[in-house]
């Protein structure tokens, strides 16, 4: 089995490419953007995720070399943003749901 970060350590990319994903992770947004980006209404498991955003890179960067026109710069750099987010962040922790009963609202507005 293909471990996702190791497989993600071994990407070579342009250094522009790369400068422009890193510089767009501060706007990245995983509850929107990995559904848009892979299609799916919900986000997939971490290593799952990663390995689907790797197959979609690989494509994306088959594109790019071969000079598809059908190729978009920005996608490909959403992409590489999504991807190192991913292995950066863990998934984020579960807020915790709060208990809602009568009392309780009861309790406050006393």
């Amino acid at each position: 089995m293909i471990d996702p970060l190791s497989a993600l350590k071994s990407l070579n990319r342009p250094t522009l490419l790369v400068t422009a994903a890193r510089l767009a992770q501060a706007g990245y947004r995983r509850e929107t953007e990995l559904p848009r980006l892979l299609n799916t209404p919900n986000a997939p498991g971490r290593n799952q995720c990663i390995l689907k955003l790797m197959e979609l890179e690989s494509e994306l960067n088959r594109q790019r070399r071969a000079k598809d026109p059908a190729y978009g710069p920005a996608r490909h750099v959403k992409v590489l943003s999504a991807l190192m987010h991913e292995a950066q962040h863990p998934r984020a922790p579960k807020r915790r749901q709060l208990k809602a009963s009568a009392t309780s609202d009861f309790l406050r507005a006393i």
